[in-house]
């Protein structure tokens, strides 16, 4: 684990699917039902390279995978569709430690912001589910910027929301695609793996890793001592 301790948090920007909610398996599964619906088979590799990607940047994955006639509007309208009905039926799943660091970023008034790639309504149906929306000053979406993660929009945008800057905005993130977005962004990074385990080049970029946000908590808070 690389830990980093030259660095000053005076606001938080969380993602949001794998990260705060335990929403990455079923989101791989509406994917696996959609390609299936559309006579194509998702493996994991592909499946991996996608994750924390807007829609709109995962069509030369998709196009490398199945071709580019694949219909990719069509199967993300069939993924959101099954990621709806999952949660009506099933409610949303938070991720171990998500309320303890929220709770404690509270108690210090840190502003907090969500940065998700997902779209707007998807973002939202999740958020207001999990009965976060009243947790959070700003919620930026994929549909708000040009460029979608790995680029730093996503979170510049955050910044400027929260009116912080980005060298003290400390981002969550699960993903790679997203601890190179708060990388690019010059915004310190902790990385709270999901479905999978960060590279060496990528964890080597992040402020620290760990196995859950409970984990990071102590971290976070030795670094808040300035907002007092």
């Amino acid at each position: 684990m690389q830990i980093k301790n030259n660095i000053d948090i005076r606001a938080a920007i969380f993602d949001l699917d794998g990260l705060m909610l335990d929403t990455e398996i079923v989101s791989y599964r509406g994917w696996q039902q959609a390609c299936r619906d559309l006579g194509y088979n998702l493996d994991d590799d592909t499946y991996h390279k996608i994750i924390g990607l807007i829609v709109a940047d995962m069509k030369p994955i998709f196009d490398k995978a199945f071709g580019s006639d694949f219909p990719l509007q069509q199967a993300d309208r069939k993924r959101l569709r099954f990621m709806y009905d999952y949660f009506e039926k099933f409610g949303v799943l938070f991720k171990p430690g998500l309320h303890l660091m929220l709770d404690m970023l509270d108690k210090r008034h840190i502003p907090k912001a969500v940065a998700t790639s997902s779209c707007r309504e998807s973002a939202m149906i999740k958020i207001t589910a999990g009965k976060l929306l009243e947790r959070f000053e700003v919620i930026v979406t994929g549909d708000d910027v040009r460029r979608g993660k790995p680029a730093p929009d996503i979170f510049l945008t955050a910044a400027v929301k929260l009116k912080v800057s980005p060298a003290n905005c400390l981002v969550f993130e699960d993903s790679e695609n997203g601890s190179r977005a708060a990388y690019n962004a010059k915004m310190p990074v902790i990385i709270i793996p999901d479905v999978k385990e960060p590279a060496d080049e990528i964890a080597h970029l992040a402020a620290g890793v760990f196995p859950s946000l409970k984990e990071a908590v102590d971290f976070v808070e030795k670094h808040l001592g300035k907002q007092s």
